[in-house]
Formats: C-alpha cells, sequence, structure tokens
C-alpha cells in the first residue's frame, strides 16, 4: 500500500539591508488656518529641495510628497473646558534612501527641526535581488520538505519519497503561514567628531528572508 506524506519545509536567510523607507512630516499647529497652512509647507519646501539633491547624488532612488492634512479641533484643559480652536496642518514626505550614511546625516539634521516629524524607517532589500533571495531559499525549503518527508518513510521502512504536489503555505491544508515585514529601524547614539557632540547612527537589522512550502510526497 501506498504510503502519503504531507509535510511543510522551510528555509530562511538574512542578507544586509539594501535600501531605507522613511515617512516623514511637517506638522504645524496655530490658531490661524491660512497660517498654519503657509508655515507647514515653507517648512516642506526644503526639506524636499534636499531630496532633489540627494538624488541627484545617487543617495535617494525616489520620493515623493503628496499626502496634506488640514485639520481643526478644540482641546480641552485640566479643567474640562473647550479652549479655543486650533488648526493643524500636516504634509507627509516619503523618501527612499539607498546611502545610509547620508541617511543618518539627513535625519540627524531634520530631526532637531521644530515641526519635522520623522513617523518611522522601514529597511528592506531591492526588489531586484529579493526574487533571487527568495528563488534561493524556496529551493532550500523544498529540500528541507524532501528531508522531513524521507525521515518520515524511513520511520515506518519506506523507501525513497517522490514528490506528488508541491504549494504555497495553506493550500494543501487549512493552516496559515506567518507574515514577515521589513524590520523597523534600530537607532543609535554615536559620539560625533564635529564638537564632540551626540549625532545619529543608524544601525539596521539585517533582513529576514523566510520561505514556508507545503508538500505532499509517496512512499513505497
Amino acid at each position: 500500500m501506498t504510503l502519503e506524506i504531507t509535510v511543510r519545509g522551510s528555509a530562511e536567510a538574512t542578507h544586509p539591508a539594501e535600501r531605507a523607507t522613511v515617512s516623514m512630516a511637517a506638522s504645524i499647529e496655530g490658531s490661524d488656518k491660512a497660517q498654519v497652512f503657509a508655515d507647514a509647507v515653507a517648512l516642506q519646501d526644503p526639506l524636499t529641495k534636499q531630496l532633489r539633491e540627494l538624488v541627484d547624488l545617487d543617495a535617494v532612488t525616489t520620493w515623493s510628497s503628496d499626502q496634506v492634512r488640514v485639520f481643526s479641533h478644540r482641546p480641552w484643559d485640566h479643567e474640562g473646558k473647550r479652549l479655543d480652536v486650533v488648526h493643524s496642518a500636516r504634509v507627509q514626505v516619503v523618501a527612499e534612501f539607498t546611502d545610509f550614511e547620508r541617511l543618518s546625516g539627513f535625519l540627524d539634521f531634520w530631526s532637531g527641526k521644530d515641526g519635522i516629524e520623522v513617523g518611522y524607517i522601514a529597511w528592506d532589500v531591492t526588489v531586484k535581488n529579493r526574487r533571487s533571495y527568495e528563488s534561493e531559499v524556496r529551493k532550500a525549503a523544498v529540500e528541507d520538505a524532501i528531508a522531513k518527508a524521507q525521515v518520515y518513510a524511513n520511520s515506518v521502512r519506506r523507501g525513497k519519497v517522490v514528490a506528488l504536489q508541491l504549494s504555497d503555505p495553506g493550500m494543501l491544508g487549512s493552516n496559515n503561514p506567518p507574515e514577515f515585514g521589513p524590520p523597523m529601524a534600530k537607532m543609535a547614539m554615536a559620539s560625533a567628531d564635529m564638537g564632540g557632540g551626540p549625532s545619529l547612527a543608524l544601525a539596521p537589522e539585517q533582513i529576514v528572508i523566510h520561505i514556508e512550502v507545503d508538500a505532499r510526497f509517496s512512499a513505497e
């Protein structure tokens, strides 16, 4: 009687970060709605100008500034009374860096400016390299599935396993694969040469490429 064996193989590899996506915003509050918006735009202008210069230096691959929010609210004081209306303007900027040294300098400068918010830094490898890395890890995951299935077959004194089906996780069963996203930034402070003050030094995590496959085998 033919024995069917279903297993899940997995493999992973780590690679240094190759790009960093930075989300920032020029965010201003005040009592005059028009002035608040004008001040946010005035703050965004030199920021995007520097990004254009970094594109010319091949430090930034792409950037965008296409999200604008203008809203108003009435805050409460500590006695529970409503205060005057406060107007807020927020202009978002997203940029992708490949030169991490220039990224550190860029953030070191702009994070110290009033009205600038640094939302997040997402690290990853390039799109082209990810395809290559995933291909190699996927092969290793299949090899892991074969090895697992063969152990099961050997344990009941069966012969060499033969693959019947291969699929992405969950397509041969009900289990859902874990999700892996790009790691966020780790930030560390390092001593600066200029003036002996602290400067921002970024320490990106290794990018983990994790692949799982479901596989069904037969063994005589």
